[in-house]
């Protein structure tokens, strides 16, 4: 499985980013997907989670009320909505994936936030 995370960009305070994730080489349907980030000079951490059907979503208390996960999987697409964009939201932003954990990682896309 190949994740390919995109949309990342720089974006003012209190603005709006949606970032993509498409998966490859499999369908990733019934798997768990997440998307974590890592700021500069901190540990990654996660930002949310869905199930495999999409009914199941898990956010972090960082991105509660303002982060939405979703997932297309006719499109083996995740995604995250991010709204009211902060500073400290900047972060290289990852997507993961897997049968029962994140088994399968994909490359970082970059989300700056100016303040």
């Amino acid at each position: 499985v190949q994740l390919q995370a995109s949309g990342g960009g720089l974006v003012q305070a209190g603005g709006s980013l949606r970032l993509s994730c498409a998966a490859s080489g499999r369908t990733v349907s019934s798997y768990v997907m997440g998307w974590f980030r890592q700021a500069p000079g901190k540990e990654r951490e996660i930002v949310g989670g869905i199930s495999g059907g999409g009914s199941g979503v898990y956010y972090a208390d960082s991105a509660k009320g303002r982060f939405t996960i979703s997932r297309d999987n006719a499109k083996d697409t995740m995604y995250l909505q991010m709204n009211s964009l902060k500073p400290e939201d900047t972060a290289v932003y990852y997507c993961a994936a897997g049968p029962r954990r994140y088994e399968f990682w994909g490359h970082g896309t970059l989300v700056t936030v100016s303040s």
